[in-house]
């Protein structure tokens, strides 16, 4: 069970590690969710067909003593799914469109 103590404690931690990241197009925020920290990164200047993407750290994640590592192992599969999710169009789509 997590209590209020354990959640300030990581959401500070992940703060922390956002802080070290700064990006030009990307801003990042970070808040308790349940038993864990949800992490969102969206885009800095907001466009109609671009949404927020959210991605959980659970306690195991949060506690652990290389977190600073999963932490951006786990930022950086985010922002590769979260840019790969903006696609618009893609070549399997035009295959599966086509008669």
């Amino acid at each position: 069970m997590t209590t209020n103590d354990d959640a300030a404690r990581w959401l500070e931690r992940v703060n922390q590690q956002l802080r070290l990241y700064e990006h030009p197009l990307l801003r990042f925020a970070a808040r308790c969710d349940g038993d864990g920290i949800e992490v969102a990164i969206a885009l800095r200047e907001g466009l109609p067909q671009a949404h927020t993407y959210v991605f959980a750290l659970h306690p195991r994640d949060l506690d652990n003593p290389q977190f600073a590592w999963q932490f951006q192992r786990q930022l950086y599969d985010a922002l590769h799914d979260y840019l790969v999710e903006m696609f618009v169009h893609t070549p399997q789509e035009h295959r599966e469109r086509r008669p």
